[in-house]
């Protein structure tokens, strides 16, 4: 099978119609990540089935819009989630001091023994994707595996520190 064989008819058509798609992005507000949006169409269009498409080119612009709602879906709730978790675990009114500082840093010490105890991929791709901001199909491509590996090892580190949180609770 030469390279040319294993592009799919849409892939051939992103291709064709590469500099659109990013200008299309661009305008609509993708800005620096047009380019990812534009590699997360292609990872979904390799991955899909091939099936006949009426307007391809039509198809693809509106793919291509879904995925960037999408990412901005994300964002927009990492980033709630992130600032609910940051008022629910140090009140405003309370700066940690003293007996408190020293609390955060045990519970630190233990939030980084149970990642690490869940393994170094496993650490590495929450920290990645939660502390550096990475998207997952990003960090799947770094890593050389797939885009239900980095949700399963997020699972299990998400899991982890549930646990973990209940037993800060209990204490």
């Amino acid at each position: 099978m030469t390279s040319d064989e294993a592009v799919s008819g849409l892939q051939r058509v992103i291709l064709n119609e590469r500099s659109r798609l990013l200008r299309f992005l661009v305008a609509r507000g993708a800005g620096d990540e047009a380019e990812d949006v534009l590699q997360d169409l292609w990872q979904r269009v390799a991955a899909a089935p091939s099936e006949p498409i009426a307007d391809s080119i039509s198809y693809l612009f509106r793919a291509a819009e879904n995925l960037m709602r999408d990412r901005r879906r994300s964002t927009v709730s990492r980033a709630r989630r992130q600032q609910e978790w940051h008022e629910v675990s140090v009140p405003e009114t309370e700066a940690p001091k003293g007996e408190r500082a020293l609390i955060a840093r045990e519970q630190l010490r233990r939030v980084e023994t149970a990642l690490a105890e869940l393994g170094p991929r496993t650490d590495h791709v929450f920290r990645r994707y939660r502390l550096d901001g990475v998207g997952q199909a990003v960090i799947a491509r770094e890593l050389g595996i797939s885009l239900s590996s980095v949700e399963k090892d997020l699972q299990k580190a998400y899991r982890a520190l549930a646990q973990l949180k209940a037993a800060f609770d209990a204490d």
